[in-house]
């Protein structure tokens, strides 16, 4: 991946075609290079068949660890519990997936829109 691409990859536009090597990936997430080692032997993280010699990694996975990896920080987690939540996190992003999948074969209904991250803010009513 060139210096361009992860320029891309640090503001958020990420094209999940893409890959990254375990060295960019580890830049882009935050995570050491060992610490990516133990989440592939967790299995919450492949890398990619294509290259044998060198590890590569889809470029989907970069929002998944960096999310993993700032509440890892924040909690104070270890990496067992960051692969647990990580696991947890691309299950989520699958069910979110197949939901709009679904809902876009209903018909008369228009599609759910997107709250963003996390629950509702609780409002205080006024009356």
């Amino acid at each position: 991946m060139n210096a361009q691409a992860l320029k891309v990859v640090e503001v958020g536009w990420l094209d999940a075609r893409e890959t990254l090597t375990a060295v960019e990936l580890s830049h882009a997430c935050g995570l050491t290079a060992a610490e990516l080692d133990e989440l592939v032997e967790y299995g919450v993280l492949t890398p990619l068949p294509q290259r044998p010699s060198e590890r590569v990694f889809s470029a989907e996975c970069v929002v998944p660890l960096r999310t993993a990896g700032r509440l890892r920080h924040d909690f104070d987690l270890d990496l067992f519990a960051v692969a647990i939540l990580l696991g947890y996190l691309n299950r989520i992003d699958e069910l979110e997936r197949e939901v709009k999948s679904l809902r876009a074969h209903l018909p008369g209904h228009p599609p759910h829109p997107h709250r963003g991250e996390g629950p509702e803010p609780w409002r205080e009513p006024h009356g």
